[in-house]
């Protein structure tokens, strides 16, 4: 009876570890599943964005929209989950610290001080007013808080940013870059349809442009008519925004752990992401091409890359959408949003 025992015994032992093996190679699958399945949606979303009527909303809105749609449809893929959420947290933050390459902190500083001002008043303008409007309309805390900072600083980047500093709902981060994707959009097809009448200088276009838009996409669509000249100096403006997000996410970090009026009881951890996002600009500006010569195509590359990674990290925000509950949870802050943006066109126009 011993010696059978002592068999049995020998016997779990040896199939233990090719069960652990199999177990952490099935994990390990359905991880990379995960992952592929946000690169497909992400891809199809690139599709989509060549397609008239998206071409303006671009591969990250419209990736989010194939996103929202197959989660209606076909529920959450619950077996894949660990890759989507690598996706959506990891990858997210590699896309931040890469978006850093774009920030030229240099430029920033010799020739846009002047516009640094105006785009700490449109953050501040940005964010306050968006608040208010969706106190006086009883709206979601969360998703205006995301709102107002996409549309004061740089978007769906910025949303994107903040979110884990602010504990942000996954489908609210998502729901607000798509806001933020198709009013920009909006907004951007309207500065071009209403130039024409507008008694303003291109270079006046293009700090109005730099200073009022959502992203920097929407900038580029807005100002191209304008000129080569008009479009250096929009995005030299919008540019400061992005410089701006570092400052403001760290008074956000303070001000949760402040008060902790949004979460209350909750650790924030340090958003180490966005000092590598402060390295990435000080390498793009000081470094490469000056101390190391890159070839440009490299370099779209690379920003091509960012807009991948962040357009998969999207898709999985956006897998965790329910249309039914954002219905009413998501009308009134983006009202706050859209009057907020009409205004802030408005005065910085007329600041110009």
């Amino acid at each position: 009876m011993q010696n059978g025992k002592v068999k049995q015994t020998e016997s779990k032992l040896e199939t233990r570890p090719i069960q652990l093996k199999h177990s952490f190679l099935s994990r390990a699958s359905l991880w990379f599943a995960g992952i592929s399945f946000t690169f497909i949606i992400a891809a199809l979303g690139f599709g989509l964005a060549k397609v008239p009527g998206f071409n303006h909303l671009g591969p990250l809105a419209s990736a989010i929209v194939i996103a929202v749609t197959y989660v209606q449809i076909f529920g959450y893929p619950k077996k894949i989950r660990s890759g989507i959420q690598f996706a959506t947290k990891k990858l997210l933050r590699y896309a931040i610290i890469l978006f850093g390459l774009k920030l030229n902190i240099d430029v920033v500083f010799h020739q846009g001080m002047g516009l640094l001002v105006r785009d700490i008043g449109t953050i501040v303008f940005s964010i306050f007013l968006t608040m208010w409007l969706a106190k006086k309309l009883k709206a979601d805390f969360s998703l205006s808080l995301l709102l107002g900072i996409g549309t004061g600083v740089c978007g769906a980047a910025a949303i994107a940013a903040v979110s884990p500093i602010l504990n942000a709902k996954e489908e609210d981060t998502a729901i607000g870059a798509g806001i933020i994707a198709l009013v920009g959009t909006i907004f951007s097809i309207g500065y071009i349809l209403f130039k024409p009448y507008l008694h303003l200088t291109d270079n006046q276009y293009g700090i109005w442009t730099g200073i009022s838009l959502h992203e920097i996409a929407h900038v580029a669509l807005a100002v191209a008519p304008a000129g080569q000249d008009a479009l250096a100096i929009a995005i030299l403006a919008k540019l400061g925004r992005v410089f701006l997000l570092v400052p403001l996410s760290f008074i956000l970090m303070y001000w949760m752990k402040r008060t902790g009026r949004v979460y209350l009881n909750t650790k924030i951890d340090f958003p180490w992401f966005l000092i590598g996002f402060l390295i990435m600009s000080l390498i793009g500006s000081y470094v490469l091409g000056k101390l190391i010569n890159v070839p440009p195509t490299i370099l779209n590359e690379t920003s091509n890359l960012t807009t991948l990674l962040l357009t998969m990290a999207m898709v999985g925000l956006g897998l965790n959408v329910n249309l039914q509950e954002l219905r009413t949870k998501a009308l009134r802050p983006f009202i706050a949003m859209l009057i907020a943006s009409t205004l802030l066109s408005f005065i910085t126009f007329f600041t110009l």
